[in-house]
């Protein structure tokens, strides 16, 4: 099993009535705010362990589970894109004051950074969006529909019928991690098991995320007022992609690599990286790449 190098520490905080946990690593530095890292959809706070591993530097780095995902519980039968916004925000008070941090966001935590350091520009000194590339623009016309596709599976859900699927071994959730990203070694796939699931009462391994995060958004996603927010972004924006083009993979044609580093020029300092033999999980497949390219523009 992988073993990592910076060794964590584990607590709870309370925010917003949740009682939520955060991963650290290293030590707070006087005068320094910390390097505050947000995982993406269906993950979990250590997963950022493989590039805290590869920094250069042992720098003070904060990383919590978001609500519903690993231990920070939360039993919503829906999650909306304000929660967690309003979530980073309350962090960043608890960890920082009122000093601005480099944040670090993957996936859906990438696009909750960049809709955040609009929201909060004076709250970022430096941003890197890791894979958070937002969603096809709707119409208004797709409200309708939404709303009626956000109600029937809200009902499903009730029914049980999207509940997580659970394994008999923890070997089989390694497994299922492999085959989602079949770049993860065998190693960090055990490792990240042990933190991704839990074993339950009657022996069966669950996954540490609740089966509300499975139902669509009640909103469509309006892209005007993405783009208004990507205006105020104040702090240099780094936008890290991997080789492997997720776009074309999820969205076939409905949403470009193209398109989204259009929607990037609304940013005032924005800049794109690229990490090769890679995909979606870049942090887990190329660990010290993507330490070098986070640790290179913090410096610069």
């Amino acid at each position: 099993m992988y073993q990592p190098r910076r060794p964590s520490k584990s607590e709870f905080i309370p925010l917003r009535g949740l009682r939520y946990h955060v991963l650290s690593w290293g030590e707070p530095t006087p005068g320094r705010a910390p390097l505050v890292m947000v995982h993406g959809w269906m993950d979990v706070a250590a997963s950022w362990q493989f590039v805290i591993d590869a920094l250069a530097e042992d720098r003070h780095v904060i990383a919590p589970d978001w609500r519903g995902f690993g231990l920070t519980e939360c039993g919503a039968d829906h999650y909306i894109m304000g929660d967690y916004i309003a979530d980073l925000d309350c962090l960043l008070d608890h960890c920082a004051g009122d000093a601005a941090v480099d944040l670090v966001g993957h996936s859906m935590g990438g696009n909750v950074s960049m809709l955040y350091a609009g929201v909060r520009p004076q709250r970022i000194r430096r941003l890197v969006n890791l894979e958070g590339f937002g969603m096809p623009a709707a119409d208004p016309e797709d409200a309708p529909a939404r709303y009626g596709k956000w109600i029937d599976e809200l009902k499903r859900l009730h029914r049980g019928e999207l509940d997580l699927k659970a394994y008999p071994a923890i070997d089989g959730v390694a497994r299922r991690l492999m085959k989602t990203n079949p770049r993860l070694t065998p190693d960090k796939a055990h490792w990240l098991a042990s933190h991704w699931a839990r074993q339950r009462g009657d022996g069966l391994w669950e996954i540490l995320g609740e089966p509300g995060h499975k139902i669509s958004s009640a909103q469509i996603y309006r892209l005007d007022e993405v783009l208004a927010l990507y205006r105020r972004i104040s702090a240099p924006l780094l936008a890290v992609e991997a080789a492997d083009d997720s776009l074309t993979t999820w969205w076939k044609g409905r949403y470009t690599l193209a398109q989204y580093h259009e929607r990037l020029q609304s940013v005032p300092d924005a800049r794109v990286a690229r990490v090769e033999d890679a995909g979606h999980m870049l942090h887990h497949d190329q660990p010290a790449n993507v330490a070098k390219l986070i640790e290179n523009f913090f410096a610069a």
